[in-house]
């Protein structure tokens, strides 16, 4: 009994020390610099309030995040802002485009996985094929050819279909009954705040409203028609004959352009040739050209290049919000991918600690049945081991069924393709598990990290990208509250000519004179020369006004695009203070998991140390098989607790990376690579290490050493 006091004794101790963070007695003179080490309960110092630490009065007083770069991710090489060009093949811009289509097969690394029947997978291969055949890597990697296809449109003078932006998150997995607790004190969800996705509850119905924009690409419109009619006259006096044919020939031509000053110029060119019947026509055929070119400018509504190219403006932005919202899938599908590892290591590592615990009942009970057999034993000390036994399979199967089942979350989350059967069927085996070592991010002053993650952090580069695109709405919403007030000017000609009608009824009443004496025939090159040759000119200037009466839509339009910025701007100051809370967190989360695996550890050397010795104490008949079972049960107990646990802080160690934003460049992730779906190099993770077997149990002193 004394030494089972003495081993209680040190596993307390072990645990209270693993639980208390390391200088405790220092913690109440730690500087306010590392929030990890203020005690809670010591008052802060007295410091002055930074009302503008940017520079920049107003709201948000935090550093401006760093864009997503390169800008203009290309998944394909076909650079969908800037169209088909016109030369030397101008048909071309009226030829369909077909885009390719997705790989649904696996790339070969996965192949290379493959040995004996196994797929031996590393965290740095499950990365990779991840970047190469996860689905929702695969979708969010389209949006980036999408939002190229609105800037076409906007350079187009056209409005914006929108891109989706927020997070594709389709692949199913991410949490394991393996796996309980772990967080920081804010809560047992590793990973909360890693990445969001939506307006969160944002009204963004204003968004590219305001006046219309000048169509930019011009265009060109013809009517080419021939008409011949045979109308029956009611008075034969006024056409010369009981039935007019007439046969008209249109061929009428326009062009029409925008520009972004708010200016729209037409040219219009009619051409029509007419031969009838009709005797009083001086001339059959009779042709007739008008041309005309019109200028209208917008004064007041729709004036400028400010408000003809917001939707550029805007489209260049979702662009760069597009980006970053690839970056934030590339956060979120990776950590997904990792905390999806861990669930498979914590399920294979609790399926082999149920073997074990299998393998030991069913020996214990072997070797009752025998001590049955020879008198020594009751047999309800058998019954007893035996149905230990049947507890441990029933344990067994739901451990292997739940592996099974992490491995089948694990390859539809690396593969596209699962129809190999060989592929299916083969189990996946983890090699790699998490070291304990401390991240330098765990050291670092929480205000340094808030200041990183406020840099790094895609979710804030968007907001504030909305934002302008939100301030670019402003401006057209005030616009739109002005009238209407269009200036234009306009200039032609015409020309009239044809053959001399000999048929041409006579004036009498003029003297006998014909219509057509005089006159001589005019060819269609000369009536051009005097549509153009200002002999016949068409000049004129004008305004155009429309002023709504109360003008209430556009008060409410303008008034409502306001308050949707500033729900923008409390919504980013919002988004920064929940990243401050959960940088907080997540390396509070470090802290206690380390603390918690730690005493786990103690606690299973304890458990086997004790399982072991009331062994020797039952083989030497010192024991009961009850307490030989209880001890195997308080073994189970603890390891199970024990792979929890280091999972748990696998998990928040991946976490706080995605919510530093830091992942891909701590792993050496290229987001040109990841864009392209083809990953040359894969990614260097570090704190891993290799798998090993648990350690015999340690023989146990008569003074155990001090706990460190």
């Amino acid at each position: 009994m004394k030494l089972r006091h003495l081993q209680a004794t040190a596993c307390v101790a072990m645990t209270l020390v693993s639980v208390l963070p390391q200088g405790v007695a220092q913690q109440a003179t730690s500087t306010v610099s590392n929030q990890t080490q203020v005690s809670p309960t010591v008052p802060a110092p007295t410091r002055g309030v930074q009302n503008d630490t940017t520079g920049v009065p107003g709201l948000p007083q935090a550093p401006a995040p760093r864009a997503t770069e390169p800008l203009y991710l290309r998944p394909t090489f076909t650079n969908y802002s800037k169209g088909k060009p016109f030369f030397p093949n101008p048909f071309k811009d009226y030829t369909s485009t077909t885009y390719m289509a997705p790989r649904l097969g696996n790339t070969s690394k996965l192949d290379d996985l493959l040995h004996d029947g196994k797929i031996y997978l590393s965290l740095s291969d499950a990365v990779t094929l991840a970047l190469e055949n996860n689905f929702d890597i695969a979708i969010a990697r389209i949006n980036l050819d999408i939002a190229d296809t609105d800037l076409l449109r906007a350079r187009a003078g056209s409005s914006l279909r929108g891109v989706s932006t927020g997070l594709v998150a389709n692949t199913l997995g991410g949490t394991t009954t393996t796996i309980t607790g772990g967080g920081g004190p804010g809560g047992t969800s590793s990973g909360s705040g890693g990445g969001g996705a939506g307006a969160n509850g944002i009204v963004l119905s204003t968004n590219g409203s305001g006046p219309t924009p000048e169509a930019l690409d011009p265009s060109l419109t013809g009517s080419l028609e021939y008409e011949s009619a045979d109308t029956a006259q009611a008075s034969p006096l006024f056409a010369g004959a009981t039935s007019l044919n007439q046969n008209t020939s249109t061929y009428n031509f326009g062009y029409t352009q925008g520009f972004l000053t708010g200016t729209q110029v037409q040219a219009t060119f009619n051409n029509n040739r007419v031969s009838s019947n009709n005797v009083y026509n001086s001339y059959v055929p009779q042709l007739q050209t008008v041309f005309q070119v019109k200028a209208t400018q917008h004064l007041l509504q729709g004036f400028g290049t400010g408000i003809n190219g917001r939707f550029i403006l805007q489209a260049k932005n979702d662009r760069r919000i597009t980006d970053s919202a690839f970056r934030q899938q590339l956060l979120y599908t990776v950590n997904q991918v990792e905390n999806i590892y861990w669930g498979l290591v914590s399920a294979y590592e609790d399926e082999q600690a149920k073997e074990r615990a299998l393998t030991q009942s069913t020996q214990l009970a072997s070797d009752n049945r025998k001590q049955l057999q020879i008198g020594t034993l009751a047999p309800l000390d058998v019954v007893n081991s035996d149905s230990s036994v049947a507890s441990d399979k029933q344990a067994l199967i739901a451990a292997q069924t739940n592996l099974e089942y992490q491995q089948l979350i694990m390859k539809q989350a690396i593969a596209r393709n699962l129809n190999d059967p060989q592929l299916s069927t083969a189990p996946v085996i983890p090699t790699d598990r998490v070291g304990l070592d401390r991240l330098p991010e765990e050291d670092m002053p929480v205000e340094d990290l808030v200041r990183q993650a406020y840099v790094n952090n895609p979710q804030i580069e968007q907001a504030v990208l909305n934002m302008k695109n939100n301030a670019i709405t402003i401006k057209a919403e005030k616009n739109g509250l002005l009238p209407v007030v269009d200036a234009y000017a306009f200039y032609g000609g015409s020309g009239l000519g044809g053959t001399v009608s000999p048929t041409a009824i006579c004036n009498f009443q003029n003297g006998g004179t014909c219509a057509s004496e005089g006159l001589t025939s005019i060819d269609y090159g000369t009536v051009l020369g005097h549509t153009f040759n200002n002999s016949s000119p068409d000049r004129g200037v004008g305004v155009n006004i429309t002023i709504p009466i109360r003008n209430r839509t556009a008060q409410a339009d303008q008034a409502r695009s306001q308050m949707e910025y500033r729900q923008s701007q409390m919504r980013l100051q919002q988004l920064y203070t929940q990243i401050r809370i959960q940088i907080i967190n997540g390396q509070y989360a470090l802290t206690n998991d380390r603390a918690q695996v730690t005493a786990a550890q103690a606690s299973r050397d304890y458990a086997a140390q004790s399982y072991e010795a009331e062994q020797k104490k039952y083989k030497l008949g010192a024991s009961t098989t009850a307490n030989v079972l209880q001890q195997g049960r308080s073994l189970a107990t603890a390891e199970n607790t024990l792979i929890s646990s280091t999972g748990a802080y696998a998990k928040d160690r991946a976490a706080l990376l995605q919510l530093l934003s830091s992942t891909l460049d701590r792993y050496g992730i290229s987001i040109e690579a990841a864009a392209s779906g083809t990953i040359a190099m894969a990614p260097i993770i570090p704190g891993l290490t290799a798998p090993k077997t648990p350690e015999a149990p340690k023989p146990l002193n008569s003074t155990p050493p001090p706990v460190q």
